[in-house]
């Protein structure tokens, strides 16, 4: 893993970060320079400009190299700011609907699932 190569980072909440790593301790703690949040709904997919990021390391998942040569080869559509921000809160909201209906139909059957924001995620 080289210090000053683009890298892509996984967070614990789901988030994907994209920089150029800067400085890693002990604790996986890591820095990122020129960092931009990529967010990917369907086949469409949009960066933040976000800067400097500090990272805590027990919030990273995956952590790898970006080979620069095949960055560009992606079968994904790159799309606007706004774009994708509007598709993610669509695509969210349909979740929620979703999730909705399931919940509805566990208790018609008189079945209940935990909620979600009751427990732990991590």
């Amino acid at each position: 893993m080289g210090i000053l190569k683009k890298h892509l980072v996984v967070l614990r909440d789901g988030r994907t970060l994209i920089g150029y790593l800067r400085s890693v301790d002990q604790f996986a703690n890591l820095v990122l320079h020129r960092t931009v949040e990529r967010i990917h709904v369907g086949r469409k997919y949009g960066d933040i400009p976000r800067g400097i990021f500090v990272v805590r390391g027990e919030n990273v998942v995956l952590l790898g190299e970006i080979d620069l040569e095949r960055e560009t080869d992606t079968p994904l559509q790159k799309v606007s700011i706004e774009e994708i921000l509007e598709a993610q809160r669509v695509q969210q909201h349909e979740k929620q609907e979703a999730e909705k209906a399931k919940s509805e139909a566990l208790k018609e059957r008189g079945l209940s699932i935990p909620r979600t924001d009751t427990l732990d995620e991590y």
